[in-house]
């Protein structure tokens, strides 16, 4: 900061002089301009003029005192953001899966900050981070083409003082993610100027040649933000019943087969448009009226319940189905 010391400072005028007047019978009152200083942006002149008034029998005087001006220096801070209130729920595997952050120039000149996107160690699993870009317009979502991409670990466009943008961070998820697993991306803001302790200088690095100083943040923020792996499984098994014309279990022409369809959901969420169907085996027949879902009979026209049945085979649809599910359908062939 260059500074012009006041004259004087920290001298006393011999009592009864000011500005090299006497004063017989007057007290000299010294008036300092308030300066505020806080958020001044940097490069900026501060200049203060102190003045000072007297009596001299029935004459008021006022004068001035020297100009002191300072430069402001420029502080170095960043603060950066979640803007992601939950994590987010994806499949293994999953391509592309956005998180968002917010960036903010903490300080009080233009700086640019260099952005690394990175996995969180230590969680269940790790994301790959394969793009980082600034939202340009707004709309929370990546658009190639229109979304400024960065590489990862280099600087974004240059912040105004107090000015934020979006950092839109894709990653993705490995196969091998178990159900209900977390993982975790951090987005890291580095002041391209430079960063450290608090109070550390870069000199002639600030606006206008002045100095750089390291503010309360280090000129070095950081945020994370989760993923949650969500799968479900549908298992299907069928078995079958025989009752024979003899009143055994033997597959005999005439004899009735029972099929079981077991429609069975695991995992932490639910699956949805959940549809089975079966075909009528060559060398039987349906027997009409036979189909049913968890003990209930469905009737064979495709009408308003769940399932419908011809001579080529059944189907029945059982919309969305919550994990721990199990629903089952059956259905009756007589051999030919």
């Amino acid at each position: 900061m260059n500074t012009q010391a006041p004259q004087a400072a920290g001298r006393h005028a011999p009592l009864g002089k000011i500005a090299g007047l006497l004063v017989t019978s007057a007290i000299a009152v010294i008036v300092a301009t308030p300066a505020h200083a806080k958020g001044v942006r940097a490069g900026s002149i501060v200049t203060n003029t102190a003045t000072a008034t007297y009596d001299v029998g029935t004459t008021t005087t006022t004068i001035n005192s020297n100009t002191v001006s300072m430069r402001i220096d420029e502080v170095l801070d960043v603060a950066v953001a979640s803007r992601d209130a939950n994590d987010a729920g994806v499949s293994a595997d999953a391509k592309a899966q956005l998180r968002t952050f917010t960036v903010t120039n903490a300080g009080n000149g233009p700086e640019a900050f260099n952005l690394s996107a990175v996995a969180v160690n230590g969680n269940a699993f790790n994301p790959a981070v394969t793009i980082v870009a600034i939202d340009t317009n707004g709309d929370g979502i990546y658009e190639a083409g229109t979304d400024l991409l960065v590489t990862n670990g280099n600087a974004g466009p240059v912040l105004e003082p107090d000015a934020s943008y979006t950092v839109l961070v894709l990653s993705d998820i490995p196969a091998t993610a178990a159900d209900a697993s977390r993982g975790e991306v951090r987005l890291s803001a580095l002041a391209v100027t430079g960063s450290g302790d608090p109070g550390t200088v870069f000199a002639g690095k600030g606006v206008n040649g002045g100095d750089a100083i390291v503010g309360a943040t280090r000129a070095n923020a950081d945020a994370k933000s989760g993923f949650i792996v969500a799968k479900a499984t549908v298992v299907l098994t069928k078995s079958a019943t025989v009752v024979d014309p003899f009143g055994g279990t033997r597959g005999l022409p005439g004899a009735a087969i029972t099929y079981h369809l077991v429609a069975a959901v695991s995992g932490s969420v639910s699956v949805a448009n959940v549809h089975v169907a079966d075909t009528i085996p060559d060398g039987t027949t349906y027997q009409s009226g036979s189909l049913t879902l968890d003990g209930t009979a469905l009737t064979d026209a495709a009408d308003g319940d769940a399932g419908s049945a011809s001579t080529s085979g059944i189907s029945v649809g059982l919309g969305t189905q919550a994990p721990g599910t199990s629903r089952t359908v059956t259905f009756t062939v007589k051999i030919n």
